[in-house]
């Protein structure tokens, strides 16, 4: 089974059902080791993909990762980009704003992270958060210290949507390239992993009791996520939604997006100048004395 990417992909265009979509699909793996194979084969040429996109030096690619607790967004980073230069990759992590951050509107403390060109970045959670958790949970953003008029929370999922909306397009027009996935897990299949997490002490980390709790909201999680991958998918940076029920499935579509989002930047090498091959020529003269 060959993976498609445009089959994830959501068009934006007002057509999107979170519940029609599956959270597991058939395998495009016939086994632990063929999956091992199609892996690595991503994986290497992920590497050669991210030693052009520094070489070329035109542009920068943003990953964004969000999905509910447990869904695998730490182990597809931590497989699909296992090839890359860490050099060329940073990894960033939000959790709840810190009181300097909230001084600032919303987007602040994620465009300080954007990568330059050249780079890889990957957004583990986003800017995204704050259409999301903030919307399921309407007391954070009462206390985000927004001025009353403001606080019309009918109105401010959609002004976000546009500010974000507005931002991609920006960074789109500016040379990065923003591919977002959101990893489509089943509400069975986390309950599967949150009794590993107990049963497995070396899982144990992973676990509190405020997952549990977050659990109970997953209607209003799922109605957040629909609104806004449907707002927010677009030509400049769309949203793929990945079935997660399968981790070693999920890594290797995300893998195999992601593939194809830097092939499709049609990248080359720098070509080398009349005088820089001169003056290649003279360095070798020299070398061979």
């Amino acid at each position: 089974m060959r993976i498609e990417s445009k089959d994830f992909r959501i068009s934006g265009k007002g057509d999107f059902s979170l519940r029609k979509r599956p959270t597991l699909i058939a395998p495009v793996y016939k086994s632990k080791e063929h999956y091992k194979t199609l892996l690595q084969e991503h994986t290497e040429r992920l590497s050669a993909l991210q030693q052009l996109l520094y070489a070329s030096d035109r542009h920068a690619v943003l990953l964004i990762f969000q999905a509910m607790d447990a869904a695998g967004k730490d182990g597809a980073i931590k497989h699909v980009m296992s090839g890359v230069n860490p050099q060329g990759c940073q990894v960033f992590s939000y959790k709840h704003p810190s009181p300097t951050e909230l001084q600032h509107d919303f987007l602040w403390r994620t465009t300080r992270d954007l990568p330059e060109r050249g780079k890889i970045g990957i957004f583990n959670r986003s800017y995204y958060e704050e259409v999301l958790v903030v919307r399921v949970h309407p007391e954070i953003l009462r206390g985000e210290g927004l001025p009353d008029q403001l606080h019309d929370e009918k109105a401010v999922w959609r002004d976000r949507y546009r500010s974000i909306v507005d931002l991609e397009r920006h960074l789109r027009a500016n040379g990065t390239r923003i591919v977002k996935f959101y990893l489509h897990l089943s509400k069975k299949e986390q309950r599967k992993r949150f009794l590993e997490r107990i049963d497995q002490p070396e899982k144990n980390w992973k676990f509190s009791l405020a997952d549990i709790k977050e659990r109970e909201f997953w209607k209003d999680y799922m109605k957040a996520y629909e609104d806004c991958i449907e707002a927010t998918s677009t030509d400049d940076a769309p949203w793929y939604v990945v079935p997660a029920d399968d981790k070693k499935n999920a890594r290797l579509i995300v893998s195999q997006i992601l593939v194809d989002t830097l092939e499709g930047l049609k990248m080359t090498y720098p070509e080398a100048s009349s005088e820089r091959r001169q003056e290649l020529e003279s360095i070798r003269k020299r070398l061979e004395r």
